[in-house]
């Protein structure tokens, strides 16, 4: 954090329940803004529900003819039923001061824009007929009705992306700046992997940490107690040796994902959330 700068936080939990309305407002907003242009997630297989009729082909069960349809013509029609294997998608946040901080009033703080996603991936996904879990939390939420208890228990999820109870197959969607050391990550996505879980990895980043857009005689503060101060002479003497580690880190954490057979992206709070939504849903959708 620079210098004279206002400390633009409050404490997490605190600032989600002054937020919570306005929070599930523009999430809600946001799914419906990319909800048209999304493919259908309704695919032919193994339950109960009706899809579609679909002709006849040789090698389909003759037991699967609906006969009452194959009657209106001279066609035999095979009645084809949803698959209804829901999937789990467990969803976490880091928290902290670090993701309290913003650059400028212009944006939201990481945490405000990834608790938006999270509740506007939740509701495409609940829509979806998915079951939403939150790290740490016991038990799985299903069905359109059950958002705002997601919202509810945002501060109730697991410091940590460590959740034993997750079934294998799950899939898991992580949020958050990811600064700390690479090995602290590699240590989380690995021990997922190892039960099973597969997911993605979004790095929520604010504008100035990417771009450095300060210039002159800056003094930088951390907003964690284990971070010294730092005083830079010239910050743009040092711009460019800036971006290249912030590019060498993001390297490092999509190479790290991939190895675990997860996907990795990055989003900055002054770029619009619905492309980080659209292709949130696109990773997560069925094979």
């Amino acid at each position: 954090m620079v210098k004279g700068q206002a400390a633009l936080t409050v404490p997490w939990a605190e600032q989600l329940g002054a937020a919570l309305p306005p929070l599930l407002v523009e999430a809600e907003r946001v799914a419906a803004t990319v909800m048209p242009g999304l493919h259908g997630r309704r695919r032919a297989g193994p339950g109960e529900a009706f899809w579609q009729f679909r002709a006849y082909v040789p090698g389909d069960q003759a037991n699967r003819i609906d006969w009452r349809q194959s009657g209106k013509s001279d066609r035999l029609f095979i009645r084809e039923t949803e698959w209804e294997a829901a999937q789990t998608v467990a969803l976490w946040i880091a928290s902290g001061p670090g993701m309290e901080w913003r650059s400028s009033k212009e944006v939201p703080t990481k945490t405000l824009r990834a608790q938006v996603l999270l509740l506007a991936l939740a509701s495409l996904l609940l829509r979806g007929g998915e079951r939403v879990r939150l790290f740490g939390l016991p038990r799985p939420f299903a069905g359109r009705p059950a958002l705002p208890a997601i919202a509810d228990s945002l501060a109730q999820m697991a410091p940590r992306p460590e959740d034993h109870r997750l079934a294998r197959h799950a899939r898991a969607v992580l949020f958050g700046d990811f600064w700390e050391p690479l090995e602290t990550t590699r240590a989380a996505i690995s021990a997922l992997a190892a039960q099973g879980v597969r997911g993605h990895v979004l790095q929520v980043l604010d504008p100035a940490e990417e771009t450095l857009p300060y210039a002159g005689r800056v003094r930088f503060e951390g907003v964690g107690a284990e971070i010294a101060p730092a005083l830079v002479p010239r910050v743009e003497a040092v711009r460019e040796v800036y971006a290249e580690r912030v590019q060498r880190h993001r390297a490092a954490l999509a190479a790290l994902a991939q190895s675990a057979g997860w996907s990795f992206a990055t989003h900055r709070t002054d770029q619009p959330p619905e492309t980080a939504l659209l292709a949130l849903h696109q990773v997560l959708a069925p094979a």
